[in-house]
């Protein structure tokens, strides 16, 4: 018998009649099950996968209409098919609303219910395919943190180390670098995982909102305040507040925060004291110490955030993680758009493990999604990745220094090696030199103009 043939379950209390119809439905090779009762029926349910019940609709003791309800909470995905005799039809369509696939009447013609149990068995085929995939697709799109680097491992360390505890948490690094993924992996490993996790964006708050989004207020607090709103604090009270890219609020707002972290309270626009149980997890992209010096960030509210500093690599420091993540990514894409995708090749691999990404985890992301969607082939090519990484050609320059050359000059060089590498573009090569992009400027400022290294190799 064929493996991908239906179950079908028969009930009918006419011995005769079940006979027949097994012998049809062996013809069909199908798998046949039958029952004399209803109570037979639903044992039969429970001990096997049945793609679809035929019952017959009046019997004694349990009726095919109770029969079809008590099939429906043991076996949901179970089709069922209901046999009524002439004239009963109002009867059936009752046990249609009640979950029936469909009716047949009595006396049954071999075409016709051969037909309609084959397409029940295809509906059952569906639905069961539709919640794998679903399933699949809800797996891989659950982010998970991925990475065995040993420089990633030890950052983790760190975060799972800190989770447990009450203490602020401040995760640094470059965007993309996934931070309010760590983030919420310490709230999910503390003891505040069943409460709330409440992530803000700062950045793409207007600093004329932030203060209301964050601590909320009281109706006429402001023009076009008609109403009460709780703010973010309030949402999150008992669980964890992710304030990311923290190095954008305004001072006014940093002062409330400030407030927070001491008091564990806050007073919301026109409204009195409110007092909340919060956990803050703040994230930057920026160098808050420098911050601190050009005013721009308090130092109080710096030192209040820096008690537990998680501080992420870029993804060109934790090149081995590549692969694994390459491969994570594909899966979820390749589930989404409903393609057999079956791995990357090993010189398209090459070129994602020895490629820079300035744009970190995210970039990565969305270079496999665009080569899950571009490819025509089960296998991501060289062909189906960006042009700037096809067609990289590779940084193997060295800067070649003689010993005793000052530590100046030596910066200088590098600077400018790096910058003609990255075509002027100051934020990349800020990235790849480790330093703050304004860092860059004040550099180029103060060195003098020197000419072009003719040292490189």
């Amino acid at each position: 018998m064929p493996e991908n043939q239906p179950t079908i379950l028969i009930v009918d209390d006419d011995r005769n009649n079940l006979l027949s119809l097994e012998k049809i439905f062996n013809r069909e090779s199908m798998r046949v099950l039958t029952a004399l009762d209803g109570k037979e029926a639903l044992d039969l349910c429970r001990s096997h996968a049945v793609d679809v019940l035929l019952t017959d609709l009046m019997m004694p003791g349990m009726g095919g209409s109770d029969l079809l309800q008590a099939v429906k909470a043991v076996s949901p995905d179970t089709e069922v098919v209901v046999m009524t005799a002439y004239g009963s039809v109002e009867s059936a369509v009752e046990a249609m609303k009640k979950g029936a696939y469909d009716f047949v009447e009595k006396p049954l013609k071999r075409s016709a219910i051969v037909k309609t149990l084959r397409k029940a068995a295809e509906r059952h085929s569906l639905v069961v395919e539709n919640r794998t995939l679903r399933t699949r697709l809800m797996k891989f799109e659950k982010r998970t943190i991925i990475g065995n680097s040993p420089v990633f491992r030890r950052t983790l360390e760190v975060a799972m180390q800190a989770a447990p505890s009450r203490a602020t948490v401040l995760v640094a690094g470059e965007s993309g670098t996934g931070k309010e993924l760590v983030a919420r992996a310490v709230h999910e490993s503390s003891n505040r995982a069943n409460r709330a996790f409440v992530a803000v964006n700062c950045a793409a708050l207007p600093e004329t909102i932030m203060e209301a989004e964050l601590f909320g207020y009281e109706r006429g607090a402001f023009t076009g305040a008609v109403d009460h709103r709780d703010g973010r604090f309030k949402a999150a009270d008992g669980g964890t507040i992710f304030l990311d890219e923290v190095g954008e609020m305004s001072l006014a707002v940093q002062v409330k925060l400030l407030r927070v972290l001491q008091e564990s309270e806050f007073e919301p626009l026109g409204g009195k004291t409110t007092r909340v149980d919060v956990r803050v997890i703040a994230a930057t992209n920026r160098d808050l110490e420098e911050e601190v010096k050009r005013g721009s960030f308090r130092e109080d509210l710096y030192y209040r955030l820096n008690v537990i500093v998680i501080t992420l690599p870029p993804l060109r420091q934790r090149l081995d993680d590549v692969p694994l993540l390459a491969d994570h990514f594909l899966n979820i894409h390749a589930a989404r758009n409903g393609k057999d995708i079956r791995g990357i090749a090993p010189d398209a691999m090459d070129l994602l493990t020895s490629y820079y990404w300035p744009g970190n985890v995210r970039e990565l992301e969305n270079v496999i999604e665009r080569a899950v969607v571009l490819t025509r082939g089960n296998t991501i090519a060289v062909a189906d990745l960006p042009p700037r990484i096809a067609d990289e050609e590779r940084f193997q320059g060295q800067i070649t220094v003689s010993i005793g050359t000052p530590l100046e000059e030596i910066e200088r060089r590098m600077i400018r090696e790096t910058l003609r590498y990255t075509k002027g573009d100051k934020r990349l090569a800020a990235q790849l030199l480790g330093i703050a992009t304004r860092t860059i400027y004040r550099k180029l400022e103060a060195l003098e103009p020197a000419p072009e290294s003719d040292s490189v190799v």
